[in-house]
């Protein structure tokens, strides 16, 4: 069983971040800071504290900012893949799709990581229980409101989706009565056997494809319910954040 530090890390960083209008206006929510440290650099400093060395980070929307700031970061404790999504961006789905030449050769499971997610997760947890386990992905959720939530069996398997706005549901293989529903934390570990079970380009949604896998593939929940966890994507959010992680 490989150790943790023999993982890469992928950050998504493309998206337009519309929900952090107007700083996305001219930057990349990937720059957006806390008590001044971007995300980036928080995100990549949480995953390397436990001893990631290698990430691959998408990019489209001012790219060249991105850019420019991991080779400000750069340094000779890790080293950056630069997944330029020129012709996107191809969200979740198809963003991880585009970036699977980084990963091309390993059967190592690897971490997947939103750039405006904040949380002080125990990384070497989760990736355990999911090296005992060994599904095809495990995802970090917690028990808390959310527009949309993820919906698990009572042994946590994946079997649908909600959105808690609109009401729309998405389900694995049909109706299941008495789910759990958790919020998703925007960590996932990986088995790069996904590859081979999605589009190899497009521009879709990951979640999309969980739901379709997990007919006969291992999609399961890693709960760290009451970790410090916030999705950065709204302008009141920074500001907690601020008040949060020092």
């Amino acid at each position: 069983m490989n150790p943790i530090n023999e993982c890469k890390a992928m950050l998504f960083a493309a998206g337009l971040g519309t929900r952090l209008k107007p700083f996305t206006d001219h930057h990349p929510k990937a720059l957006a800071q806390v008590n001044n440290k971007t995300l980036l650099q928080r995100n990549l400093e949480y995953l390397h504290s436990f001893g990631i060395n290698h990430f691959v980070v998408n990019v489209h929307h001012f790219a060249d900012q991105v850019i420019a700031e991991l080779d400000k970061l750069a340094c000779e404790q890790w080293s950056v893949d630069i997944s330029h999504e020129v012709d996107g961006p191809f969200e979740t789905g198809g963003g991880l799709a585009f970036a699977a030449r980084h990963f091309s050769g390993s059967d190592q499971p690897f971490v997947v990581m939103n750039v405006d997610i904040l949380t002080n997760l125990d990384l070497n947890g989760m990736y355990d229980y999911h090296q005992k386990i060994h599904p095809l992905v495990t995802l970090a959720v917690t028990d808390r409101k959310s527009s949309r939530h993820f919906l698990f069996d009572d042994e946590m398997k994946l079997v649908g989706w909600r959105n808690n706005k609109t009401g729309e549901e998405k389900w694995v293989n049909g109706l299941v009565e008495n789910v759990q529903p958790f919020a998703f934390s925007g960590i996932h570990i990986i088995d790069p056997r996904i590859f081979s079970l999605m589009p190899i380009d497009g521009t879709f949604s990951i979640v999309d494809i969980y739901l379709r896998i997990a007919k006969d593939e291992l999609v399961i929940a890693y709960d760290h319910t009451g970790d410090l966890m916030l999705d950065v994507g709204k302008p009141e959010a920074l500001l907690k954040a601020e008040e949060m992680f020092s």
